[in-house]
């Protein structure tokens, strides 16, 4: 199937909530790893989101010139043609983008996505996420709209970030502290500033004590039955029960339980990066270590080419990585539910 339209994402969304369970959102910051998500999803049955931080834009960019908007483009016109060989409905998303990243990331790729449905086409990513949780709540809400009023003329859907998530990701760091969770005035706020549909569809990652990161336990408080409380305190003022479409940022290492209370309060979209991350990079360092003296050139031998040949740990790279990618699939009850 190719890359999700605007209606299909916005039906894969409706699905979800309905039924009561998430995408995983796959971060990709290279080809390899977009093939490892592609059939992680394939594998498991899940319809699914993959996505770029800014980080991984850049990256993708190279590192002669780190691009963002260069690596994004690159990468989701690959994925474009990619997908159509892959039995899901994937829809493309850009993670979290600071203010000061605005103008050299989501500005530009929104304005691209607008020129092409000007020309009768499809925008070339499904969502963009807007982050401006080391912000005012004032100030957030503002940038918010006008990014949302844009989003809308492309048919993209928003995501904004209200409140902080903890840890760091991509240079934005946040203390582990009882800010982490988002109070329902500021849901209500946020329903205020942006609507709740009407002005355009978006996604609210709201706090409940996430963390970026992998954690031992005990240093993360999550308090995912948080969020019925500001879908109900929301409701109540606006008469639209469950309004908010949630997302649940700082997902790895997150316990099966804290993950079905997310899930029946309406999360539609778990991040998940640490854990794929390490998916993908640990197989390959068991291959170095096993064929040490194959991957190197060791006292002046000439090595192994089979062992040092990238396709070699690149495929067990993927095979770690689309692994962990179905049980993600599964702990959010996306396995076997893609649409026909």
């Amino acid at each position: 199937m190719p890359i999700a339209t605007p209606e299909v994402y916005n039906e894969m969304l409706d699905r979800a909530k309905a039924g009561k369970f998430a995408y995983p959102a796959i971060n990709v910051t290279s080809s390899q790893t977009l093939n490892a998500a592609l059939r992680g999803f394939a594998e498991a049955e899940s319809d699914g989101i993959v996505q770029i931080s800014t980080g991984g834009a850049e990256f993708l960019g190279g590192q002669y010139s780190k691009d963002m908007v260069t690596g994004a483009v690159a990468l989701a016109e690959y994925a474009h043609i990619l997908a159509e060989k892959y039995p899901v409905n994937i829809a493309l998303h850009t993670d979290h983008c600071p203010k000061d990243k605005l103008d050299g990331y989501v500005r530009p790729l929104l304005s691209l996505s607008e020129e092409r449905v000007k020309a009768g086409r499809n925008p070339l990513f499904q969502s963009h996420m807007w982050d401006g949780s080391a912000e005012t709540l004032a100030d957030n809400l503002r940038i918010a709209q006008e990014l949302l009023e844009q989003a809308r003329r492309a048919n993209i859907v928003l995501e904004v970030e209200i409140t902080p998530t903890g840890g760091e990701e991509d240079g934005v760091t946040h203390e582990i502290n009882d800010s982490l969770y988002t109070t329902v005035d500021d849901a209500i706020r946020t329903a205020e500033a942006l609507g709740l549909g009407e002005k355009g569809r978006y996604l609210l990652a709201a706090s409940f004590g996430n963390v970026h990161g992998v954690y031992k336990p005990g240093n993360v408080v999550l308090r995912p039955e948080l969020l019925k409380e500001l879908n109900d305190g929301v409701a109540a003022k606006f008469g639209k029960q469950s309004p908010f479409d949630f997302v649940f940022h700082g997902g790895s290492g997150s316990s099966e339980e804290e993950i079905r209370t997310a899930l029946e309060n309406g999360v539609v979209k778990m991040n998940i990066d640490t854990d794929t991350q390490y998916a993908f990079t640990r197989p390959v360092a068991d291959h170095v270590f096993r064929h040490y003296d194959g991957v190197l050139k060791v006292d002046g031998e000439v090595g192994d080419k089979k062992q040092y040949d990238p396709r070699t740990w690149g495929k067990l790279a993927e095979a770690g990585m689309a692994a962990r990618v179905v049980v993600a699939a599964n702990n959010l009850r996306s396995a076997g539910n893609k649409m026909t």
